[in-house]
């Protein structure tokens, strides 16, 4: 049976999808762009920032189904440009720790509303 994952501290989803799935102790989120969730706005272009959003949206659908980002066994990041790969690992190393996820890191021709970056993981349910 799976569960639907839904927080008022991510954005809200926007057609056929949910935040996020659980099912067999396992969160399957849905990709999270960096829209900020009190707002409903896109944070402007610069990648730094839009990364941060982006991990805390993440975190919000994590914590909403009781685990964190530190259970994360698996992100798939997808990026408008892979010359920001650097910024992607500094921005990441704030928000986990050893033992890493695994992750896979995808330069893509372009994204919902422009984002320069968005990422879906797949979390344990402790």
């Amino acid at each position: 049976m799976k569960k639907i994952i839904n927080t008022d501290k991510a954005p809200a989803a926007i057609g056929t999808y949910s935040q996020a799935v659980v099912h067999g102790g396992v969160l399957y989120t849905s990709g999270q762009i960096p829209i900020d969730p009190k707002t409903g706005d896109m944070l402007p272009a610069d990648f730094t920032q839009q990364a941060h959003q982006v991990f805390k949206n993440l975190a919000a659908v994590a914590e909403a189904a009781g685990c964190g980002l530190q259970d994360a066994i698996k992100l798939n990041v997808y990026l408008q440009d892979l010359e920001d790969f650097a910024k992607l690992n500094a921005v990441m190393s704030d928000y986990l720790s050893e033992p890493f996820p695994a992750r896979a890191a995808i330069e893509v021709s372009r994204l919902p509303k422009d984002s320069l970056i968005e990422i879906d993981a797949i979390i344990a349910v402790p």
